[in-house]
């Protein structure tokens, strides 16, 4: 299985916060799934660094998921290809981003946000 992490997931899988459903941990422990972070998300956080929503930088995420095991996955010109012709369920563009990458690879996207579960298959709420 492979799977990506939304950002907020990605965070929480990172500090090991309780709001990671225990399902879920289970999963990016065990070996048994490909996990990966977009670096759409490493981008969002680097935004939200730089006006204070954040205390700690892009580079200290990546690093800690890579040093966890996590895969980046760039951004690919045929996921921009998927944005483009996303219907307008949900109007964050990098949420938008991880519905197209979860699509394009393919992978199971991993997120909190039930709203982008109207996205179809390759979406999981927890």
């Amino acid at each position: 299985m492979r799977c990506l992490l939304d950002t907020q997931v990605l965070l929480w899988a990172l500090s090991d916060d309780r709001r990671l459903p225990a399902q879920a941990r289970r999963l990016l422990v065990s070996g048994d799934a490909e996990v990966c972070f977009s670096l759409g998300s490493i981008w969002e956080i680097a935004i939200k660094h730089s006006i204070g929503k954040l205390a700690f930088g892009p580079a200290l995420i990546a690093d800690t998921a890579e040093a966890d095991g996590y895969l980046p996955l760039p951004i690919r010109r045929e996921h921009l290809s998927v944005v483009a012709n996303l219907p307008w369920h949900h109007r964050d563009p990098f949420d938008r981003l991880l519905v197209a990458q979860s699509i394009a690879e393919p992978a199971s996207l991993l997120t909190a946000d039930a709203a982008l579960g109207r996205y179809g298959p390759t979406v999981h709420v927890l």
